[in-house]
């Protein structure tokens, strides 16, 4: 059988990422400073204005507009002609604690919200990663890494990855589509801007046998791309749910991460399957499997799992269920505790996916 199937990813100076990147700065430094930190905060982006809200519950000091300033800075924007100046823009707060009625369930051990988290793993890649969403990724990434070590030295922030893969018998073949979407300084040659995203994006990370003479490379389709961040298009925290999973190739609960500390099962519990799902495959029981579990607030066992591995499962979808059960605490504390989710860095996770990152707990490959 012959498809195709397309994700996309984005750059770290994409406004929602922006978003993002700032949301779980907060949070990291709340937990820096207080492991046990209530933390639930998403962040606004447009033209010249920052509004940063949400809850906060912790014994942490710090100085959330200087480090919203740094964050704005450190990803790169700092013209407000074409994107958002760190030095001059607007940052708004509206800020307050936790509910006192969420709480008293996440005191007790429970889960902060109810909802239904998926997580998945494949063998068609090394990281267990279905292969478009790392391809695009990997783009994403290079065209951030070529922006900041002035390689490509009229570069700006902003900037968008898609790829489509065919897959023939159910495994990646070839890709048949790449396209770049980049934001640049004004009077660039976009012949030149193509030939540098040619040779020093794409060939440097793309597997040349995956690329073909009927392979479609588009580069910035409209021709222009200068006006862009927050001033182009309006960022928000947990607007890139499907670049932050499995690039559509997998079910989304709808539950965004970024922001949120780890007694939210939105984030952790989504952790916890997604290592679950990669131990599956990796341990040779399915070549690709997905999770679903769902939480009721308050309480504090999952109200069931769910188990899929599309035919390939070695055993049985009831046996995998059985074996999750017991080897795996799915309570939320029992998932911060085993992936030890009070003292990672969240920063980490924001860009190029939370999933397929080798240093991150959640990726450790155990015996089952």
């Amino acid at each position: 059988m012959r498809y195709f199937f397309t994700s996309e990813s984005v750059t770290e100076g994409h406004p929602d990422k922006l978003c993002d990147y700032i949301s779980d700065s907060i949070l990291d430094e709340c937990l820096k400073q207080d492991k046990n930190s209530r933390v639930a905060i998403e962040t606004f982006a447009s033209k010249d204005t920052v509004v940063i809200a949400g809850q906060i519950t912790s014994n942490a000091k710090f100085d959330i507009e200087n480090l919203a300033r740094e964050k704005i800075q450190e990803i790169g924007y700092d013209n407000a002609n074409t994107d958002m100046d760190y030095r001059t823009c607007n940052i708004i707060l509206n800020i307050t604690k936790q509910s006192s009625d969420i709480a008293m369930g996440v005191d007790t051990g429970g889960a902060g919200d109810q909802g239904i988290m998926f997580g998945y793993a494949s063998n068609e890649t090394e990281n267990y990663m279905p292969y478009a969403i790392n391809a695009a990724h990997k783009l994403a990434k290079q065209l951030t890494y070529v922006r900041k070590n002035n390689e490509i030295s009229y570069l700006r922030p902003d900037g968008k990855t898609q790829v489509t893969v065919e897959y023939e018998n159910d495994k990646p073949k070839r890709i048949e589509t790449i396209l770049i979407s980049t934001q640049h300084l004004d009077n660039i040659d976009m012949k030149q801007l193509k030939a540098d995203i040619i040779n020093k994006v794409i060939n440097k990370v793309i597997d040349k046998n995956m690329i073909d003479e009927d392979t479609k490379i588009y580069i910035n389709p409209t021709g222009r791309f200068v006006i862009g961040g927050p001033l182009g298009d309006t960022g928000l925290t947990g607007r890139k749910i499907i670049v932050d999973t499995y690039g559509g190739y997998s079910r989304h609960g709808g539950g965004a991460f970024s922001g949120k500390d780890p007694s939210k099962v939105d984030r952790s519990a989504t952790y916890m399957l997604r290592h679950i799902a990669k131990n599956i495959v990796a341990n040779g029981y399915a070549d690709k499997c997905e999770i679903q579990v769902s939480y009721a607030i308050g309480m504090k066992e999952p109200l069931s799992i769910n188990v899929n591995t599309y035919g390939t499962g070695k055993k049985t979808e009831e046996e995998l269920v059985n074996i999750i059960k017991e080897k795996f605490d799915l309570t939320p504390r029992g998932i911060i505790e085993y992936l030890d989710l009070k003292n990672i860095k969240y920063t980490e996770t924001t860009n190029y996916g939370h999933f397929g990152k080798e240093n991150l707990p959640w990726e450790k490959i155990i015996k089952m």
